[in-house]
């Protein structure tokens, strides 16, 4: 079936609108996966829905993987490589007949070769994407995989870390970089962050020691340790992959690595290496587009937050400022306003460091410090290019802040980041940072404070025992603590056994009004901007979180985590 019959058909059966379509064709042009998949992502459809779909759709059974518990023995009928070849996962043998799960049952050639491969008579289901994929994560164990490629590996014994090992030749770290078993490795590691939605990798040496580690939900995880010996090999693979030279091991070096993997989705790794005491310690940020969200409305905005927020951003001029920690998603908040305002009439230029995303329509430039490039010479530049819109990655310094805060009086619109723990203290930073109060009370329009939430993982969402009391303690208003029904998560296989899945921003949005623009010129203090603040509707990152709280999205423990009390 295309693409245009299936939306149609679920316009048709009434499981979809054509606005929900098209918002769904336009994020699979970005993530490159099946229209079905992209409308279980955007939550506009059930995973269910849509396998009870499919499976009318083409006149034969359906099946949810997650449902079934095949034998183990029945996996093995069919090698991995032939899984993702075709699409294809066996889950049950009945005499001579196996059944399997397709996304694409019309494919006979692949149901010809799984029969000549298994020998088997071929029951085809239909499953979706996202069940398949699920099943490749858990009948086939990437982990086993990752097991397979150490074995072999391990020390004898007899090796004892002693020196750095200096004196290595480039001939020699190459050499060891490219045998095959650490190729195996890299590639396995890299493959299963992919697969399991981490957001980077640290590989980390310690004397006796190293270990490999993912984050996974804003939380680290170790997921394997190599033997010691292998540390120089695996860094040195991985800075082939990224073009850096594996001869220099006492300054830290910056790359990317672009890898291709299943179904032709291109992934971009960023590369840190840092020289610490026991060797190089690299860290991967994995920039997957597919997983860029861009629509305001799934960032986690409530309701009166974000129309402030579209206020704010479709002003002619004036400053836009998103604070928080580093990893709290400010950049995605940002490309998400540069989204919605990209159109043809407007010239948009961004001053990034580093350009995580490339967001076609859009201007960006690569900082390069080293070469005089900062974010203060590209602003100057930016201003001789006639612009309507830029952007700044972050502002660190009096000079970068001097110049757009002069951008966004003349004309412009300026938006960037500062680190603060919330949107009133960003202010009194902005003054430590030597630029004067009119200043700041004409050219600011909007501060946001932000933190990522991990959300309760919905397969095994069940009651948390939370009194009214504690609920109460941290700002809820009893009324509401009474009616609200705590949730907290299990842990199951879905999650990784953690009890969450995903996340979900906190936001904070204080629009500079003419109450806060007269705090702002007497000298006020943070608390007194704030407080005027929440007079005039705002409401706080800890309040933010209680919504979420009440709307059955996140958990106690992880509120009090993330979030301050007001």
């Amino acid at each position: 079936m295309a693409n245009e019959r299936i939306g149609d058909q679920l316009i048709k059966n009434a499981l979809i609108t054509p606005d929900q379509l098209l918002e769904a064709q336009k994020a699979q042009k970005v993530s490159g996966t099946r229209l079905g998949s992209q409308l279980v992502k955007l939550g506009h459809i059930t995973e269910e829905q849509l396998v009870d779909f499919l499976g009318k759709q083409y006149g034969m059974p359906s099946i949810i993987l997650r449902e079934v518990n095949p034998d183990p023995e029945v996996i093995k009928l069919i090698p991995l490589n032939i899984v993702q070849k075709y699409n294809a996962i066996p889950f049950e043998r009945n005499g001579s007949t196996l059944k399997v799960a397709m996304t694409d049952p019309t494919n006979i050639f692949a149901v010809d070769d799984l029969k000549f491969l298994t020998g088997y008579s071929i029951d085809v289901h239909v499953t979706s994407e996202e069940s398949l994929k699920w099943a490749l994560d858990h009948f086939y164990d990437q982990a086993a995989s990752l097991d397979d490629a150490l074995s072999g590996m391990e020390d004898d014994g007899s090796i004892e870390v002693a020196t750095e090992g200096m004196d290595a030749t480039v001939g020699d770290l190459e050499k060891e970089a490219d045998q095959a078993p650490v190729i195996k490795l890299v590639n396995l590691t890299l493959v299963d962050a992919i697969k399991k939605g981490a957001s980077d990798i640290h590989i980390e040496p310690y004397e006796k020691y190293m270990r490999i580690r993912f984050r996974l939900d804003g939380m680290l995880y170790e997921v394997m340790k190599p033997p010691i010996r292998l540390k120089n090999a695996l860094v040195s693979r991985l800075k082939i992959m990224a073009k850096l030279d594996i001869a220099e091991r006492r300054l830290p070096q910056d790359g990317r690595i672009k890898l291709r993997v299943q179904g032709g989705k291109e992934v971009e790794f960023r590369v840190s290496i840092l020289p610490t005491l026991f060797g190089e310690k690299v860290v991967l940020r994995i920039l997957d587009k597919a997983t860029l969200q861009l629509d305001m409305t799934k960032l986690g905005f409530e309701e009166g937050a974000l129309s402030r927020f579209k206020e704010g951003i479709y002003k002619p001029w004036g400053m836009i400022l998103v604070t928080g920690p580093t990893g709290s998603g400010k950049t995605t908040t940002l490309y998400s306003a540069i989204s919605e305002l990209n159109q043809i009439d407007r010239n948009i230029s961004t001053a990034e460091d580093p350009v995580e995303f490339n967001l076609p329509g859009v201007n960006q430039v690569q900082m390069h410090e080293e070469i005089g490039l900062t974010f203060a010479a590209s602003l100057r530049s930016f201003l001789r290019q006639d612009p309507d819109i830029i952007l700044v990655g972050e502002i660190r310094d009096f000079e970068t802040a001097e110049i757009g805060i002069k951008a966004a009086l003349t004309g412009h619109l300026v938006l960037s980041t500062l680190h603060t723990n919330d949107a009133p203290s960003t202010i009194n930073r902005l003054l430590n940072m030597g630029i004067e109060p009119f200043l700041v009370a004409s050219s600011v329009n909007l501060i946001v404070a932000q933190r990522l939430a991990r959300k309760v993982c919905t397969s095994c969402k069940e009651k948390d025992e939370i009194t009214v009391e504690t609920l109460v303690q941290m700002g809820m208003d009893p009324e509401d603590a009474a009616r609200t029904e705590c949730v907290k998560g299990r842990g199951c296989a879905m999650c990784g056994n953690t009890g969450y899945k995903g996340r979900i921003a906190l936001y904070e949005v204080m629009a500079i009004n003419e109450a806060i623009r007269e705090l702002i010129l007497m000298g006020a203090s943070g608390t007194e901007i704030k407080n005027e603040a929440i007079n005039q509707g705002m409401k706080t990152l800890r309040q933010s979180g209680l919504t979420k709280i009440r709307e059955g999205v996140c958990s106690v423990s992880e509120i009090l985590r993330i979030t301050m009390a007001d």
